[in-house]
């Protein structure tokens, strides 16, 4: 994209966030729920489609503009970005990695403008981080496939109009191989969705179970057309690679408001006739906080550098978000102490980003699995068995 045009999607995302996000802060976590208002400005800005080509409806940024843009959504509630981070992300990409062209010329339009919004159905009960162990099954039946099954903590399905559905259509493959992905109506007969979440933080972002009981859709439905069979899994790591560094980067961006109110906290709290801030064991928290966000941004925008050049699409994404997340869990922690007992007071902002932030460190591929793919890379055999 045109640098100054990029600047100018930044800066207008950036007054947004903080003009009218922010505010609203605590109203969203309160009645766990985003106002309308936003939701709007959020379709006309074109954030329901920022990593979408321009060919699709979207603004067509690369990984790297991409990464830049969520270092100013993850600045506020991650309810705002879970709005529209799965038509981007993990969801959305579904049908740019794996899609016919005439699905992605159907669909991807009316994601990027929020006409719809996409759930990414992969999660499971006995099949989370590791997606091939998944149970949910597909069945040819002519020219349509049946689907039996459930997912659980399913990011926007309270919401969605379409699921993008794994599913087993080959229970004799190995585990990795003979899952396809379908794309899934929300008004499917047999499908339905079970009531939101009472989750930790994260309040305005919904999840639910979703439940399929002989859901039948149309072959056509089936992404990649024949040349999806068995290939959906590929299509899930492809996915999660590309959201791995954009997770990283709400992470870096929510560290970033963590240490703005811990900076602004240190500096107007008075202790004994001073300011907080001149007691040098609240700089060093301040100092390593600092640090450790500005490492965590290098780093993501390092990865989506060699993301768009691929030369590093499976390493670099989950280092990214294992330290990132990992990172802010920190971060977040020393904020909290730096406030002291206000830090643990409902209605304080580092009180709601610590519950928040809890989070980032479990979803699309736990910390473990993380460090699991990491040293498969980097140790290649020798971690095998």
């Amino acid at each position: 994209m045109d640098p100054a045009a990029f600047a100018e999607i930044v800066s207008v995302t950036r007054e947004f966030v903080r003009g009218r996000v922010v505010p609203a802060e605590n109203e969203i976590d309160e009645t766990d729920d985003i106002p309308e208002d936003i939701r709007q400005s959020a379709k006309d800005m074109g954030l329901y489609g920022f990593a979408s080509p321009e060919e699709y409806g979207g603004l067509g940024l690369n990984l790297e503009e991409e990464v830049q843009l969520v270092f100013e959504l993850g600045y506020t509630t991650p309810a705002l970005r879970s709005m529209f981070g799965t038509n981007n992300g993990i969801a959305g990409h579904v049908l740019l990695e794996g899609g016919t062209e005439e699905q992605k010329l159907e669909w991807l339009p009316k994601l990027a403008s929020g006409e719809l919004t996409a759930s990414f159905a992969l999660t499971e009960t006995e099949a989370g981080s590791d997606p091939s162990t998944l149970t949910t099954s597909a069945q040819r039946d002519g020219e349509t496939w049946v689907l039996n099954g459930s997912k659980r903590y399913i990011t926007n399905a309270p919401i969605a109009d379409v699921f993008m559905v794994f599913a087993r259509t080959n229970p004799e493959a190995k585990a990795s191989r003979g899952i396809s992905t379908f794309l899934v109506p929300r008004d499917a007969p047999g499908l339905s969705v079970g009531p939101k979440d009472k989750k930790m933080g994260q309040g305005g972002a919904w999840t639910s179970e979703v439940f399929f009981d002989d859901v039948r859709v149309d072959g056509s439905f089936l992404i990649g057309g024949e040349e999806g069979v068995d290939n959906g899994y590929a299509t899930a790591m492809r996915c999660l690679a590309h959201g791995r560094t954009h997770m990283a980067a709400c992470c870096v961006g929510l560290a970033g408001r963590l240490v703005d109110e811990s900076v602004a906290y240190a500096q107007s709290r008075m202790q004994s006739g001073h300011p907080i801030a001149s007691f040098q064991l609240i700089q060093g928290m301040i100092a390593d906080s600092v640090t450790e966000q500005l490492a965590g941004k290098s780093l993501t925008l390092e990865v989506a550098r060699a993301f768009d050049a691929g030369t590093d699409r499976k390493l670099g994404p989950s280092a990214a978000k294992y330290f990132c997340s990992e990172m802010l869990g920190r971060v977040a922690d020393r904020a909290v102490q730096i406030h002291g007992g206000a830090g643990y007071m409902r209605g304080v902002a580092v009180e709601r980003f610590y519950r928040d932030a809890r989070l980032y460190r479990i979803f699309e591929g736990t910390s473990q699995i993380q460090q699991v793919i990491i040293a498969r890379q980097a140790l290649g055999a020798a971690t095998e068995g």
